[in-house]
């Protein structure tokens, strides 16, 4: 299993091709095509996943965005940054469990400058051996203007101070007429698509995502699609594609936003949009999940949604394209938030690739594989 760019040799299908293949093609034929190109891709039928934490140094953020459930406004019961105390622990406790890699990312902090993030990048490289992959695009460009520093600058001082790669986080759908909608505070499509050129530029691997199923349509999804392949195209950076579905519970977006546990919900009626919440089925999911894998012939990676999906349905994404199971969360909040719970442990994920009919490997963040499980 490799990263970087890798085109299978069949001729590549166009915007108006996938647009088709999205709204009309018959779910287990697009299924049997998306099979047939990561058995091309990935001929030893091995299934990959990492052991890893999603680690959250502060759900504090200025975005809002009507999607999230998990941020919280600086002054609320529940908001907090993470003491070193306690991030320590949690890396200790993923050590121990076998983990080589933690997912660091959090809200955008009015509070937090520059030396703050230098300063936690530096304290874990100090005491832990781990690979650090961290900081999504808006985070980037929200430390980047704080500090007065150009993007590249940033991301090569972040680099430095220990961050190895940038996960795919605050993609959401790269249309902006559907972002002005879910997250009309956060970065446009363009910037998120130039943080991931100048991270892959000098040299930075990062993974892309898609949220789907909210108020977007199919010609969105494309849209996505198309930038993500055009990027890679270029620079060929992402190691990964990870599509996922909206979880609408304790969303504005789903029409509910608590302003914390245990406390009166000062907006318990739904908020009204100028497009029609659709929330995606399983077979919405699979839908996507097959003309990811066709549409993105050139990244060698697709990422079963496990945490939003379930173990089951994961085991089908395995043949609707899907070839990495993803990490094994031993910790993941933001999800969780929107009342999704799905559990698993290294054994579970194990067993259910195995049951898929597929052999497991324990990968690094560079699809490089650690041992045979």
């Amino acid at each position: 299993m490799k990263t970087g760019t890798k085109k299978t040799s069949s001729p590549r299908i166009t915007r108006k091709e996938g647009l088709e293949l999205l709204k009309s093609a018959d779910l287990l034929g697009l299924g049997m095509l998306a099979d047939n190109m990561r058995k091309t891709l990935h001929p030893e039928g091995e299934v990959s996943f990492i052991i890893d934490r999603n680690i959250n140094y502060t759900n504090v953020c200025i975005n809002k965005c009507r999607f999230c459930a998990f941020y919280r406004n600086e002054g609320d019961p529940e908001a907090y940054i993470l003491s070193r105390r306690k991030l320590f622990n949690k890396i200790k406790e993923t050590v121990a469990a076998g983990g080589t890699q933690i997912l660091i990312q959090g809200g955008l902090h009015p509070k937090l400058d520059f030396a703050y993030y230098v300063d936690l990048l530096k304290s874990i490289k100090e005491n832990f051996k781990i690979h650090v992959h961290g900081f999504s695009p808006p985070e980037i460009t929200y430390i980047a203007d704080k500090a007065g520093h150009s993007v590249v600058t940033t991301l090569e001082l972040l680099r430095e101070a220990g961050l190895d790669s940038i996960p795919g986080g605050g993609a959401e759908i790269l249309s902006d007429r559907v972002r002005k909608k879910v997250s009309p505070r956060k970065i446009g499509s363009r910037q998120w698509l130039r943080v991931m050129e100048d991270a892959h530029r000098i040299g930075m691997k990062t993974t892309a995502t898609m949220m789907f199923g909210s108020v977007e349509g199919p010609e969105d999804i494309i849209a996505h699609l198309d930038a993500v392949r055009k990027l890679q195209d270029k620079t060929g950076g992402f190691t990964a594609f990870i599509p996922w579905s909206f979880q609408p519970g304790n969303t504005e977006l789903g029409g509910k936003r608590s302003e914390g546990r245990g406390q009166k919900k000062k907006n318990p009626k739904p908020i009204p949009l100028d497009s029609t919440l659709h929330t995606a089925t399983a077979v919405d999911y699979l839908r996507v999940l097959a003309l990811s894998r066709i549409y993105l012939d050139n990244v060698p990676n697709v990422q079963a949604s496990w945490v939003t999906q379930g173990l089951k349905m994961a085991q089908v994404a395995l043949r609707f394209g899907a070839n990495d199971f993803g990490s094994t969360m031993l910790e993941e909040n933001v999800v969780a938030a929107a009342g999704v719970r799905f559990r698993t442990t290294v054994d579970g994920i194990i067993e259910a690739i195995k049951g898929a009919g597929f052999t497991p490997v324990q990968r690094d963040m560079y699809y490089n594989i650690i041992k045979y499980r």
